[in-house]
């Protein structure tokens, strides 16, 4: 059921995309722009943005361009990203900036990010609610430029604590997650108190999402993950399994390793299951995703809030 929902939302904001971000002079720009956006994705967010919306009592048919808002400046957040990583691939695509080099996509990413801001401002939605959404994603994207941040520093240091990890990943993933859920709760008229404990949900369930990403990271198939298996061991990201795994004396040679070979990756993961530490690290996904699961309490019951539930499970039972 809530993958047939997600591919009907996914399809409004892909339709809405079309409309609200055409191709135009100069087609080099927007065409880098749309390179990721095009790529698919499931467009969590934005669903998640459309569901919040329905949840109290909203029309989500009429904040799509909201919801266009929130995809635009994710995949804003993905083009850098890669740049910063020096990642050749996205989706199975080539990264932005493999195709168009740095300056191209520095400039896709700012052109995401400004148009993310346009496209919300033209959202059907009286202006006090509209300018407390823009207030809300404006400090989103400072969060998540301190979470990027926080996670490059990461990468000097020989440790890193399981409370540092945290707050990098409720900046760098969780508050997005957080925006789209209270962003649809205050376009369609809910309470404060009710904005913000879906925007609590978006970002435990947005935590738990990102410490699923690690674990597949490391255990679904390349054709899957559209990338190198492996690929945060290589790098020397702390994510939680490897500080678990650092924290118990468990000796993984591929970390930080560039140049290891898939025999080298294979032995780290056989380390890091042996371990308990990818276990570990499942283990806290499902938790936060349960704990923001309870902050929906203060909706009714309906199907559209079970929904939102099933949506906070697939984050931490998808497979991809």
């Amino acid at each position: 059921m809530i993958d047939e929902e997600l591919t009907k939302r996914a399809k409004m904001v892909s339709e809405a995309i079309d409309e609200l971000l055409p191709v135009v002079h100069p087609g080099g720009l927007y065409e880098a722009s749309r390179h990721l956006v095009d790529a698919g994705g499931k467009r969590l967010r934005p669903s998640m943005l459309l569901m919040a919306a329905e949840a109290v009592g909203g029309d989500p048919s009429a904040l799509a361009p909201a919801a266009v808002s929130i995809e635009l400046v994710h995949n804003f957040t993905l083009i850098h990203d890669d740049i910063m990583d020096n990642a050749a691939l996205r989706r199975g695509r080539p990264s932005v900036h493999t195709l168009w080099g740095t300056s191209g996509a520095i400039l896709a990413g700012d052109t995401l990010y400004s148009k993310a801001f346009q496209i919300l401002g033209i959202t059907p939605s009286e202006p006090s609610k509209l300018l407390a959404s823009m207030d809300v994603l404006s400090k989103t994207c400072t969060a998540i430029c301190e979470g990027q941040w926080l996670d490059i520093e990461f990468e000097d240091r020989s440790r890193v604590s399981e409370a540092e990890y945290m707050e990098m990943i409720e900046k760098k993933t969780g508050v997005l997650y957080g925006a789209s859920a209270s962003m649809g709760a205050i376009l369609a008229g809910a309470s404060n108190e009710v904005a913000d404990a879906l925007d609590l949900f978006g970002r435990l369930t947005g935590m738990g999402f990102q410490i699923q990403d690690d674990v597949l990271d490391l255990t679904a198939p390349e054709n899957v993950l559209g990338k190198r298996r492996g690929g945060d061991i290589m790098e020397g990201k702390k994510t939680l399994i490897m500080i678990h795994a650092m924290d118990h004396g468990v000796a993984v040679e591929a970390f930080g390793k560039k140049d290891a070979t898939p025999q080298e990756i294979e032995k780290a993961l056989s380390a890091l299951e042996k371990s308990g530490s990818i276990e570990y690290a499942r283990n806290r996904a499902v938790e936060l995703v349960e704990n923001g699961k309870r902050a929906l309490d203060i909706l009714p019951q309906t199907p559209i809030k079970a929904l939102l539930l099933g949506l906070a499970d697939y984050m931490v039972r998808r497979k991809y």
